[in-house]
């Protein structure tokens, strides 16, 4: 069996010009980055803002195994399979990070004969967004710690600095450190904490603005720092928002790709559904929305996570509206879930897909069939699913391609064509900060109860003073459980929700409860992916699959 990236440098490419001319990009709209990869122009949306929107297909899935379900492979098969009915498809997934390819996960630009090409490339450092978006965030903590340096004219608590440090690397050993050390001249000491790139605020800002003009005004309400009598302090205070619009101005361009069969994707942007809203950007989003008949997505983790943060986030910002959800799961998933039982696992299904109807979407059941799975678990699925009157298909788009994906494609736009969708929000904005939360664990987590240490209530208060509690909220949480805590498998009943803190996102526009044990900056596994990597002496690289 050929290993992924075997089958990836075994793939004849198409020029990227011509992926883009397929996909009805114009060539003056295409900045190349080499022969298979290109910037799209910003431009593209203002020729097509009078286009109507073409379907919204979002992938997610249950609670998954740390090795991933194959969510983002089945992403780009569905959007394989669609084209091969003849369907004019495109699909929007996010940049991978460099932290959790080095750490457990290895690379995330799908597997087998569905994947996004060119593999390393994507993997590694791609068109550089990620480091774009790093120095943007990191220029801003400089700034910070020079204005205190230089006299300090705001008068800033350097208690109360809330604007951490990022790199795309997972280190622990990071995520509590002094800086400022040595003497006068090498800063004022004060304790900081560094997050992984995905968590930034700045990631999260160039994936829900929807122009450089948007980011800029998002850019300048990022809150770093309070001063002594409690008044927050903004990159526009500090004079930053130019520089930092200007070291992203090439990172707000989506990133055009192509899949095995040829089929266009945009690979843009990189939030964690654990502890940021999960999904590619707005703007990417909006061009494959224009540009196709059919648009597949994902979001990170399971419907719980991602798919909420998407349907209430991300679609009342971009004003989208979904036509149908896959919802992916497979037998060791349920297994797990079931805590070795497939029978145990399938509430956990259950709830994912009770998850969904609450938005009021259609969704179809997809399967990824692995080699070990056998015919009689299927068709326990499968059963599972015609008894709730849920469409279900298997598929093998590892193994086929677009070809694994035909009944599962066919299924989807039987739905489409048949279920309208009813797309609503969970809950209303204008709500308390306690009332969003509380709906969003209750409903989603199937949570009893709340509860708030001392520090989340006093964040609550802050927030209400500050005019920022009209905001949605991105809970971070394990993606592990539907509960705060990873051990908690399955559907578990009778739980409470902890919420240790509340970090303002305000330039994104969100609030960030933080629940359980949950982290902005993990740490690598005691087999670190990164021992396989390697490179050989005619350049060619080993161990990312």
């Amino acid at each position: 069996m050929k290993s992924d990236i075997e089958i990836a440098r075994n793939t004849a490419l198409k020029l990227i010009v011509d992926v883009a001319a397929t996909a009805g990009i114009n060539e003056d709209e295409v900045t190349c980055c080499g022969n298979y990869k290109a910037k799209l122009s910003l431009r593209l949306l203002e020729r097509l803002q009078e286009k109507t929107h073409g379907k919204l297909i979002l992938v997610t899935t249950i609670n998954p195994t740390s090795e991933g379900e194959g969510k983002t492979t089945i992403t780009i098969g569905l959007a394989q399979a669609l084209a091969k009915l003849g369907k004019k498809t495109m699909l929007g997934i996010r940049e991978p990070s460099l932290g959790p390819m080095m750490g457990i996960k290895g690379g995330a630009t799908g597997g087998g004969y569905a994947q996004v090409l060119p593999m390393e490339d994507i993997n590694l450092h791609f068109t550089g967004d990620m480091h774009a978006v790093t120095s943007a965030h990191n220029l801003l903590a400089s700034l910070l710690d020079n204005h205190i340096h230089h006299g300090d004219e705001f008068h800033i608590d350097p208690r109360y600095i809330v604007w951490p440090r990022v790199l795309d690397i997972s280190d622990r050993a990071l995520r509590n450190v002094v800086v400022g050390l040595g003497g006068p001249k090498d800063g004022v000491p004060h304790q900081v904490e560094f997050a992984i790139t995905p968590a930034s605020e700045i990631m999260a800002i160039l994936c829900l603005a929807k122009d450089l003009q948007d980011l800029k005004k998002r850019l300048a309400k990022i809150i770093v720092a309070y001063t002594y009598d409690n008044k927050p302090i903004t990159a526009k205070d500090l004079k930053a928002v130019g520089a930092m619009a200007t070291l992203l101005k090439d990172a707000i361009c989506p990133n055009l790709v192509q899949t095995i069969e040829g089929v266009p994707a945009l690979v843009h942007g990189g939030p964690f559904a654990n502890i940021a809203h999960g999904t590619n950007s707005i703007i990417a989003t909006t061009m494959g929305l224009k540009l196709a008949d059919y648009f597949v997505t994902e979001a990170g983790f399971g419907s719980e996570l991602g798919a909420e943060k998407f349907f209430d986030i991300v679609c009342r910002i971009g004003n989208f509206k979904p036509d149908a959800v896959v919802m992916v799961v497979s037998i060791k998933a349920l297994k797990k879930n079931g805590y070795g039982s497939l029978e145990k696992g399938l509430p956990n299904l259950e709830k994912h897909l009770g998850n969904i109807s609450s938005f009021g979407i259609p969704v179809v059941v997809a399967l990824n069939h692995f080699t070990k799975d056998t015919k009689k678990e299927l068709e326990t699925v499968e059963a599972f699913c015609k008894k709730k009157r849920i469409s279900f298909a298997v598929t093998d788009v590892w193994n086929e391609g677009g070809e694994g994906g035909i009944e599962l494609a066919g299924k989807l736009v039987n739905l489409i064509h048949n279920t309208p969708s009813r797309f609503t929000y969970l809950y209303d904005v204008k709500k308390s900060v306690k009332e969003k939360i509380e709906r969003v664990a209750t409903s989603m987590y199937g949570a009893e109860r709340v509860v708030y240490t001392v520090t989340a209530e006093q964040d609550i208060k802050i927030c209400e003073e500050l005019g920022l509690d009209n905001l949605p909220i991105c809970i971070a949480k394990t993606q592990y459980s539907l509960s705060d805590d990873p051990q908690f498998l399955g559907r578990p009943e009778g739980f409470k929700i902890t919420v240790r803190s509340i970090k303002f996102s305000a330039g994104a526009g969100f609030l960030v409860p933080m629940t359980g044990k949950i982290t902005t900056m993990p740490g690598l596994p005691k087999k670190p992916s990164a021992e396989r990597i390697d490179i050989d002496s005619n350049g060619t690289i080993i161990g990312l699959y």
